[in-house]
């Protein structure tokens, strides 16, 4: 299984060292690799243009998921008010619809707002995502209760019960959150196809299909380039995070 998940890949990180005098199919190892495929993948396409407008579309939903998705489910995952089933269960059947049937009103809204062809456009309809109020709430409902009531006697309130009894209790859960807040918002071709059209706007999977519809699509050694490129930033946070997405979601609270 290892292999296959990660032959393409290697495949792919070897063609991209491969130079140009050597064929890209004689031999899986390059006989004098070079990092000059990227370089010209950077010099053929405003490359760090569209990784910079990637991460600012990232970046907000990293954090817009992470707040809003906490708050979120610590608001169904506890007791105290009416309705609060009967929310969850309208939140959680919304995910049986897929993308494609809502994406026009979607696009009509952003349009009506104003955001059409803008960054925050491409953010603004994943800025929280069910699924991931979803895995909040099942975190926060692992705090035992009588975390909760110790602290309410000591005299914490709301928000101090949130932020220092729940959030450390769920930092497992958060970094679900955000690599997959992440991946999300760094591999969604088609709404930002949708949303927009002025090309210097475009997110890096937008520019990587530019690339391929160009002339050096001929040049493998260049596409897979490329894809290494949009694949690092999501391996790094990864391995950033690792210690945090494998971690028990009442481990800290444990500790403490």
């Amino acid at each position: 299984m290892l292999v296959v998940m990660l032959g393409p890949i290697v495949w792919q990180l070897l063609t991209s060292l491969k130079s140009r005098q050597e064929s890209v199919y004689d031999g899986l190892l390059p006989s004098s690799p070079t990092l000059e495929n990227y370089s010209r993948v950077a010099e053929s396409f405003p490359l760090f243009a569209y990784v910079g407008n990637t991460l600012v579309v990232c970046a907000l939903a990293v954090v817009s998921n992470c707040l809003f998705a906490s708050m979120g489910g610590y608001a169904l995952s506890r007791a105290g008010w009416r309705g609060r089933q009967v929310v969850f269960t309208v939140l959680v059947a919304t995910l049986m619809f897929p993308f494609e049937s809502v994406m026009i009103s979607m696009f009509l809204t952003v349009r009506s707002m104003g955001l059409a062809d803008t960054l925050v456009g491409v953010w603004l309809p994943g800025a929280v995502s069910v699924l991931n109020l979803f895995i909040m709430r099942a975190a926060f409902l692992a705090v035992p209760r009588e975390m909760e009531e110790a602290a309410v006697l000591d005299g914490a309130s709301e928000w101090q019960r949130f932020t220092r009894v729940f959030l450390p209790s769920a930092k497992g859960a958060l970094a679900v959150v955000c690599i997959t807040s992440f991946m999300g918002a760094w591999d969604d071709f088609l709404w930002p196809l949708i949303v927009l059209t002025n090309s210097e706007n475009y997110t890096l999977q937008l520019g990587l299909k530019a690339l391929s519809g160009s002339s050096l699509v001929n040049d493998p050694r260049l596409v897979a380039a490329g894809a290494i490129a949009a694949l690092l930033p999501m391996m790094l946070l990864f391995f950033c995070l690792q210690r945090y997405f494998f971690k028990g979601v009442g481990e800290g609270s444990i500790k403490t």
